[in-house]
């Protein structure tokens, strides 16, 4: 059922051009009729509103029960950042968060992590933009169970595309949950981006009148 958070968070990536329609291949090889690319959010307005999102869902499910979120580079990275800044400024939660980088730093600081650094007994959550078949997750753990002994329970993504994961039957996000022990949480996308609900989406958009341009004066 498309509600009207859910259409209005679909018109907002639409708009923001992150939800294309066409012919794509992912990450994980698989054809598919659209695609959410959260690196094409490039405006301050743009993030601020993405990060409100992510904030809301976060106080909305696990409040304050977390120890510092973790952004995966690199489309990660501006996620924990807005969603950490907009639960400050929305809710008074100030959480730390950090990320990682590509390639491991020889110089400086050094190392992998910037930001926070995790220790015994934290209780991370991730952020994301979207999960496909779960490839870029089984990447994500070992970095941050190579922080310490760390729990991560929640992951937050903007989309769940609900495909097939590697065994027939189940999704990426049940195989998720079963190898990690990690609860997948959406945005009010939820979780209904199949290929019906594509169809209905840009039949709903096609629909609505078109604003008359202004002349200018």
């Amino acid at each position: 059922m498309l509600t009207e958070s859910k259409k209005a968070f679909i018109e907002f990536m639409m708009s923001a051009d992150v939800l294309r329609f066409g012919s794509f291949v992912t990450k994980s090889g698989r054809n598919t009729p659209y695609f959410v690319n959260t690196g094409n959010y490039k405006t301050g307005e743009q993030i601020a509103k993405l990060g409100k999102f992510y904030a809301s869902l976060i106080k909305e499910t696990v409040g304050e029960d977390f120890s510092a979120m973790f952004g995966p580079a690199y489309k990660g990275i501006p996620l924990a950042t807005a969603a950490a800044a907009s639960l400050y400024n929305e809710y008074g939660i100030s959480k730390p968060y950090f990320f990682n980088r590509k390639e491991e730093k020889d110089h400086g600081e050094g190392g992998s992590l910037v930001g926070y650094k995790p220790k015994d007994g934290d209780k991370i959550i991730i952020i994301e933009d979207v999960i496909t078949a779960g490839t870029a997750v089984r990447e994500t753990m070992p970095i941050l169970y190579g922080c310490g002994n760390v729990k991560v329970n929640d992951m937050f993504i903007s989309v769940n595309r609900c495909e097939v994961g590697k065994v027939p039957g189940k999704t990426a996000i049940m195989e998720v949950n079963e190898e990690f022990g990690i609860k997948v949480l959406t945005l009010p996308v939820g979780g209904f981006l199949t290929l019906g609900v594509v169809i209905a989406v840009v039949q709903y958009f096609m629909s609505k009148p078109k604003k008359n341009k202004e002349v200018a004066k």
